[in-house]
């Protein structure tokens, strides 16, 4: 039997190479393989618990980050696209696994930590935010996935879930809910791939992202722009390559084609941060080498993207599809969680039963 697996993304906003690195390469590699069965979750719910004042700008990311699933090569033919909310499971699970979770436990999630940081929350959470951890849970089991694809960041956000999954089926004294299992980019680099800026992070709110729909003349200039080391200010001085995005990029996206291709200069890269470290090698070759490497990557999947771009009627009918198909899963999952629980009281004839008087 073929495992399952959940991906997905928040339609905040088109994707950039962070979510690239991070789970959508790998997702077309899995989809590939024929083994699997793959669910992209578009969690336009999730999306509202920082944005409930904004839905139009979920509305509007919706068909971006199709049109960004299709131009990376996921094919609605080998997985299946959908909808958060077109899922009244998933709306109904959380309930159940939130009794299963303390407030301590939520405050603790490293995920949780970072993203309070990065929007300054303060105590004004909202508790739909505070709560993703368990509305992820939801996600993950009500599809019986086995494999969720993520980036190192989102593992307290797995374990948080098998967490969720070992106290329901200890409490209720079943196995309806699959434990699942993280799958995280071979790559260190590409696990969380740093922004343009140096920061630790690319995000759209910091604005340190580069789109996967760039055009080559933006893109160029927001590779020239990047961040280096500060204390490189000579082409003769010495240059530190640890922590520097611009070779951060090249360890994550230049293969050793692509290298030959662009730098027959040097053997490999490992050779042209030698020169780096040593001094005598200047922040704007390097730059442009990677200019070359990211416009070779991106130029087919921005050609992709204009195809599907004309052809949106089409796109709709892949999520219309993926909805019908993703609830039938759903709704047997919820089906089978209320009845581990005991509160599927219609179609328990021992409630019956027990309840009305026989006389």
């Amino acid at each position: 039997m073929k495992k399952t697996i959940l991906t997905g993304d928040r339609p905040t906003g088109a994707l950039h190479l962070g979510h690239y690195v991070g789970s959508l390469r790998k997702r077309v590699e899995l989809q590939n393989t024929g083994e699997y069965n793959q669910f992209i979750l578009i969690a336009d719910l999730q999306a509202l618990t920082d944005n409930a004042e904004n839905p139009e700008k979920i509305r509007q990311n919706i068909m971006e980050v199709m049109l960004d699933y299709l131009a990376v090569g996921l094919d609605p033919e080998k997985s299946t696209f959908v909808i958060q909310s077109t899922q009244p499971a998933l709306l109904e699970l959380p309930m159940y696994y939130s009794n299963l979770v303390t407030m301590a436990r939520l405050e603790r999630n490293p995920t949780i930590k970072t993203e309070i940081q990065l929007r300054n929350f303060q105590r004004d959470i909202p508790v739909g935010f505070m709560t993703y951890p368990i509305s992820q849970a939801a996600d993950i089991t009500a599809f019986n996935a086995n494999l969720v694809p993520v980036g190192n960041d989102q593992l307290p956000m797995i374990e948080q879930t098998r967490d969720i999954v070992s106290a329901f089926n200890r409490i209720y004294k079943t196995n309806v809910l699959v434990e699942p299992k993280a799958i995280i980019p071979d790559n260190e680099s590409a696990s969380r791939l740093m922004g343009t800026d140096g920061n630790a992070k690319m995000s759209k709110s910091l604005n340190n992202y580069i789109q996967l729909k760039e055009e080559s003349e933006v893109l160029k200039k927001k590779i020239m722009g990047m961040f280096t080391d500060p204390n490189h200010l000579r082409v003769e001085d010495p240059g530190q390559v640890e922590g520097n995005p611009v070779f951060t990029y090249l360890d994550v996206f230049s293969t050793e084609e692509l290298f030959k291709k662009y730098c027959a200069d040097y053997a490999n890269l490992e050779e042209m941060k030698d020169h780096y470290r040593r001094g005598g090698l200047g922040d704007v070759k390097v730059k442009r080498l990677l200019n070359d490497v990211l416009q070779d990557i991106l130029a087919p999947i921005r050609e992709r993207r204009k195809y599907y771009e004309e052809r949106k009627p089409e796109i709709i009918d892949i999520l219309k599809d993926g909805a019908a198909k993703a609830r039938m899963i759903t709704d047997e999952v919820l089906d089978n969680v209320r009845s581990a629980i005991g509160i599927n009281y219609f179609n328990d004839k021992s409630f019956f039963e027990t309840y009305i008087d026989k006389k």
